[in-house]
């Protein structure tokens, strides 16, 4: 006999948790089912060996989702039963995704659907996938979602590597510059200074302002750390606010954002009080027109998801665009700001030297 934890819903909706004994985990779920209990959680009380514990502490990559999604997919459209696929799963997942499929295996043989245990797995699933995988079950289509939802990930997966990538070169320059000036302030001033003052020479406005912004980072480089920290913690606590959140999603977007989620909440109220989709969209100043003129043109044909289709592929080669435009605008903008900052370090330097070696 083993021991099995357990968590449980009845009839009324109310939660509870205990242990029983059981051959295997099959008959443990007969047993709390032949109660007309709804089982959440089910698991041997000495699972916890040391994957299953590193499992609990990392969530699994894009890329482990995204094969889980394609290969359920593929299983389904096979016409393989939706718990044999998951047993499959399960037994080829790696540590962070083995706990994942677990529970929502559990729950699946517990009666629940799989986008209410995708929902409750922990596994770091979005909303819209959640979403999607309910709207699949509903219409009988899940492979085909499944499927999507694959594909979807895999350009999500791209885009973002895509914009990593670009951003790496203006990334190495500016920590490059930072480095630089941070040893000249740090070591190589001071020392200049100290010459200067043994040789009584006049210094220029922009080497006295060096040599007081290297001799306040020697000297009080504590308060620049204590103000750079309290600037960061105010940032951190404003951007959590309702408003701070609502700027910074405004100045970054990002999906999910709450600036769309409201106007699309928004969209649904209206077309529940039969206004069309376009015009719902139409009303929402947050969409661009040509995505209330497209839906509309798809709403008169009939060919809603087409159009939107092409939607989704437009503004995704629009993003790649402007993230190229933007990138090739850094590159040279990088370079201005170093040579700027170079000639100032030159000027700086340079010009002392030389009012010394003129006087002799």
């Amino acid at each position: 006999m083993k021991t099995f934890q357990y968590k449980v819903r009845d009839r009324q909706g109310t939660a509870s948790s205990g242990v029983l004994d059981a051959v295997d985990d099959k008959q443990a779920a007969n047993v709390l089912r032949s109660k007309g209990l709804l089982i959440t959680a089910l698991y041997e009380s000495d699972q916890l060996n040391l994957e299953a514990f590193m499992g609990r502490f990392s969530k699994p990559k894009v890329e482990e989702i995204t094969n889980f999604t394609r290969q359920m997919a593929t299983m389904i459209g096979s016409g393989l039963p939706l718990i044999e696929a998951l047993k499959i799963l399960k037994n080829q997942a790696g540590t962070s995704l083995k706990p994942v499929i677990d529970k929502i295996l559990t729950e699946v043989e517990g009666g629940s659907t799989l986008g209410d245990a995708v929902a409750n797995s922990g596994g770091g699933f979005s909303s819209v996938y959640v979403a999607m995988i309910r709207a699949g079950e509903s219409a009988g289509v899940l492979d085909q979602v499944m499927g999507k939802l694959a594909d979807t990930l895999d350009k999500q997966r791209e885009f973002k590597s895509k914009t990593k990538g670009a951003m790496v070169y203006p990334i190495i320059i500016s920590v490059a510059m930072v480095v630089i000036a941070g040893i000249m302030m740090v070591f190589v001033v001071p020392k200049l200074t100290a010459m200067y003052k043994d040789f009584g020479a006049e210094l220029p406005g922009p080497t006295k302002a060096l040599m007081a912004v290297s001799d306040f980072a020697v000297n009080y480089w504590y308060a620049v750390l204590l103000v750079v920290a309290v600037c960061m913690f105010f940032f951190s606590n404003w951007s959590k606010t309702e408003v701070g959140g609502l700027i910074m999603e405004q100045l970054t977007f990002k999906i999910p954002s709450k600036v769309y989620s409201s106007g699309i909440r928004q969209a649904a109220v209206y077309v529940e009080k039969g206004i069309s989709l376009a015009e719902a969209i139409t009303r929402l100043e947050m969409f661009p027109p040509i995505l209330s003129q497209m839906i509309s043109v798809g709403e008169e044909t009939g060919k809603l998801d087409s159009v939107l289709s092409k939607l989704a592929v437009f503004y995704e080669s629009e993003s790649e665009t402007k993230i190229k435009a933007l990138t090739t605008a850094i590159e040279p903008l990088i370079m201005i700001l170093m040579g700027i900052g170079v000639g100032f370090l030159v000027i700086a330097v340079i010009m002392p030297i030389y009012n010394l070696t003129s006087q002799f």
